[in-house]
């Protein structure tokens, strides 16, 4: 037994050796670094601050440069009126006609300065779903991570359970040499302890499965070998008030903000519409028409030219009245979805809370409890090599033992999720 267990201790410690350590830090690094979401949020960022220009928004000037040449064959048959008669077939003709011309607004109903503002809320807004994005991001990296945790927890447990099962058997075979067992009791015991294997192998799949949902966060080979040596500790100094305060600071709740203002310049930008338009327009002509007959030769023509161009809406159909209206309603909308979810992130927030608050009590009794069914078990496994417990009394101290281990260690991971979820939804969790 003595030559298993140095074995097995060997191989967990060439596996530990061969794996790649990470710390929470660590993940949550690696996290930031190679998200894809957090990746298309920055990209999104990057757009609309590319967009944010006043040239999108139509307040500087345009310039073109405009050109037209046209060939000709033509047939000719004038008669002049000194008598003349001029006839010419397949007379060969050009025209060219190129033009820069300069346009700038003067005024469109304060359109320009709607848009241009529509465009910087966007812009405000895209920051805000990076930071939610962000804050997301780490979230369920750490809660991947501390579900690792409670998983090598259950695993070790398991373990410990499957020591205490071979040491029941190693004591009835003792038993059985001095006549005092029988094989029934030692099949039991055989029984049990392959039971105890067999879930410690599940238990393998599972911490495996976790650690592979883990490296897909951080958007590394699913495959890679992965060691993570934690205990869950949980913040206990959380206060319900202190989250309600910061709700209005989370960036989900910032970015309806904004989207209400996007609205608001998209209504404005339509009513300008309303409004006249003025433009400034200026540039240089040149115009130059060639024929080999006809009557002129040659006539070329070029110099500046500049003048206002005024543009009055009077009627389009009810389309720009049917526009506003629109717009209105999708101002109302935006209020309506900001206002929902201020009451889901509240509401989620007292629930999380109370979540949290009766974890952390019913850790702290299952402690104790804790501490109780490993004293228990030691007592009855002592009583047991005296002949003075039965397998029975043993196989229920071991249970006991067993479900407070699990219980605790789910009592402290849902008070550790609750913590999270309270600092993401309170915008601190980078604080930590």
């Amino acid at each position: 037994m003595r030559r298993l267990s140095f074995l097995f201790i060997v191989l967990l410690s060439n596996a530990a050796y061969a794996q790649q350590r990470f710390t929470l830090a660590d993940v949550v690094n690696t996290t930031l670094k190679n998200s894809l979401d957090i990746e298309i949020a920055k990209n999104n960022l990057e757009i609309n601050s590319i967009n944010n220009n006043i040239g999108n928004a139509g307040g500087l000037p345009t310039v073109n440069l405009n050109a037209n040449y046209n060939e000709n064959s033509t047939s000719v048959n004038q008669k002049l009126n000194n008598g003349n008669t001029i006839e010419r077939a397949g007379a060969r003709a050009n025209t060219l006609t190129p033009n820069v011309q300069a346009s700038i607004l003067l005024f469109n109903g304060f359109r320009v300065k709607a848009t241009q503002k529509r465009l910087q809320e966007l812009e405000l807004m895209s920051k805000e779903q990076l930071n939610a994005q962000i804050q997301n991001a780490i979230a369920e990296a750490m809660v991947k991570y501390y579900d690792i945790v409670r998983q090598q927890s259950y695993f070790r447990t398991i373990r410990q359970s499957i020591e205490l099962s071979a040491k029941r058997l190693e004591i009835l075979q003792a038993k059985k040499e001095a006549g005092l067992s029988n094989n029934v009791e030692i099949y039991q015991a055989e029984v049990d302890l392959n039971a105890r294997k067999q879930d410690l192998q599940t238990q393998q799949l599972i911490l495996d499965q976790a650690k592979t949902d883990l490296l897909n966060i951080m958007n590394m080979k699913p495959d890679l070998k992965i060691d993570i040596q934690d205990t869950i500790l949980v913040d206990k100094s959380i206060v319900l008030d202190s989250v309600m305060k910061m709700i209005p600071l989370n960036p989900q709740l910032l970015s309806a903000n904004q989207m209400i203002r996007v609205s608001e310049q998209a209504e404005k930008e339509i009513q300008a519409q309303r409004y006249p338009a003025i433009r400034f327009n200026t540039g240089f002509n040149y115009s130059r028409n060639y024929s080999q007959a006809g009557l002129f030769i040659l006539n070329q023509s070029y110099g500046p030219f500049a003048g206002i161009n005024l543009q009055m809406p009077l009627y389009n159909g009810g389309i720009l009245k049917r526009q506003e209206k629109t717009a209105r309603i999708d101002v109302k909308n935006a209020t309506l979805q900001r206002d929902n979810l201020v009451n889901a992130l509240e509401a989620g927030a007292v629930r999380t809370y109370q979540g949290y608050r009766n974890a952390l009590q019913q850790r702290d009794a299952e402690l104790k409890n804790y501490a109780t069914a490993q004293t228990l078990l030691d007592l009855i496994m002592e009583r047991y090599k005296l002949n003075q417990a039965t397998i029975l009394d043993v196989r229920e101290a071991q249970k006991s033992f067993e479900d407070a281990g699990y219980r605790l260690v789910n009592l402290s991971y849902a008070a550790k999720v609750a913590e999270i979820e309270l600092k993401r939804l309170s915008s601190t969790l980078l604080k930590d």
